[in-house]
């Protein structure tokens, strides 16, 4: 009904946007395959709300593996330094950590 009713194209595609998250709110039992039959879609992976969702999805992907490459880094490091002879208190100062968290590695 929007395509026949509104004239601007950047209109429609922005009602239909709406009505398409409004109904994966309220509908989060369905599946996708279920909502891109009510709405007619052919292809729910083209719809913005989709596109969002999944370019969020990916971003915390991203920041979390940066978190758990960190933190394997800062083990290996940890254990280099071990391997060095130093002490866990030499190391929490060195690297300017708390004791805890070297201790966190040894374990």
């Amino acid at each position: 009904k929007a395509q026949d009713i509104l004239p601007s194209a950047p209109i429609q595609r922005d009602i239909i946007d709406l009505i398409e998250t409004i109904v994966v709110y309220k509908l989060p039992q369905a599946s996708r395959e279920e909502i891109a039959e009510m709405l007619g879609l052919t292809d729910l992976k083209q719809t913005r709300f989709y596109q969002e969702a999944f370019a969020e999805g990916r971003e915390e992907g991203r920041e979390e593996g940066r978190e758990e490459g960190v933190q394997q880094m800062q083990q290996e490091f940890i254990q280099r330094l071990l391997n060095r002879g130093n002490s866990p208190e030499d190391i929490a100062q060195l690297l300017d950590i708390p004791l805890e968290t070297v201790q966190q590695f040894l374990n």
